[in-house]
């Protein structure tokens, strides 16, 4: 099991230089002068100057990538330009509230998705099955802004169960304002659990191992939670896993509608001002948390499932 993970995780450190190469010069082929951007277009000779040489623009462009190499490693992400504060600064106080509704919509994910899931997988082809996979396509084809909007006048305006908009801190703040917009991520994320949770619980209630566990007298309960779940939660987990990007996405349009001050709109920010730091700085913790996602689900599947690791072998 440990050279399984540290084979992961030198995987990891791979992808993530790549992801670091790759944020660096894809921001550098944006066009636009960011100069001009920081100084309105109305600096002078010696203020631009002065500018392109903070910003290490007057350098060839393998010597400014050392730098934000060297640098990001330190943990140093540099100065955003448009808003004159550290880029770390700013980020910490941004991370907490996007992290907590991706946290807060998964969760909610699995809350919803995987009873309905067993539900469906118990009784397949029946009505209820069919009205929970009907209910839940509708749910996964809504656009996450419309299902937000329709939540907060449902939810907020009309039963006046959660606030429409805001941030506050503390579990019950959290919890006061983070569910509309958590809510409309998990819902969008237990269609997808649903699916592919029922799909291989069919296929392992099937198997002749689960017979042989009810010829034995197991209760349905034991049987379905204990043996089938297990070997069922495989794909469930890395759909999950590889949802963590489009989440992240989602997150940036909810905060937007329900006025939340998280990364996305500080990303919205720097791009619009075209601020390297910044843009470069949110790219990489947005790849960062895709790939320890994708570890994570690794080690979640070793662990399950011992064939995993030993298929490496």
């Amino acid at each position: 099991m440990l050279s399984y993970v540290l084979h992961r995780m030198a995987l990891s450190v791979v992808v993530l230089f790549g992801l670091l190469v790759a944020t660096f010069f894809i921001i550098h082929l944006v066009p636009g002068d960011p100069v001009t951007i920081v100084l309105a277009g109305h600096g002078t000779p010696q203020a631009i100057a002065e500018t392109r040489h903070e910003l290490w623009l007057d350098r060839p462009l393998l010597e400014q990538f050392w730098l934000y190499l060297s640098h990001t490693l330190q943990g140093e992400f540099g100065t955003a330009f448009t808003l004159n504060a550290p880029v770390g600064e700013l980020i910490g106080q941004r991370v907490a509230p996007s992290a907590i509704m991706i946290g807060y919509g998964i969760l909610w994910a699995l809350v919803i998705g995987v009873p309905l899931a067993v539900i469906a997988a118990l009784r397949p082809n029946g009505i209820v099955d069919n009205t929970i996979r009907l209910a839940t396509t509708f749910t996964f084809a809504m656009a996450s802004f419309w299902l937000g909007l329709m939540l907060a006048l449902l939810l907020g305006l009309e039963l006046h169960i959660f606030p429409v908009s805001g941030y506050e801190t503390g579990f019950s703040g959290i919890i006061k304002t983070m569910t509309l917009p958590a809510l409309t991520l998990g819902l969008g994320l237990a269609a997808v659990v649903v699916r592919t949770l029922r799909s291989s619980l069919l296929e392992v209630l099937s198997s002749e191992y689960i017979d042989a566990a009810r010829s034995r007298g197991l209760s349905e309960v034991r049987v379905v939670g204990k043996h089938a779940m297990r070997n069922s939660l495989m794909n469930t987990i890395t759909i999950l896993s590889v949802n963590v990007g489009f989440l992240i996405g989602g997150t940036f349009v909810l905060e937007q509608v329900f006025q939340i001050p998280g990364v996305g709109s500080l990303l919205l920010q720097g791009v619009q001002k075209r601020d390297y730091q910044l843009v470069q700085a949110l790219a990489l913790l947005s790849g960062t948390a895709v790939v320890l996602a994708g570890l994570a689900a690794d080690i979640l599947q070793a662990w399950l499932d011992p064939r995993v690791r030993l298929a490496r072998r």
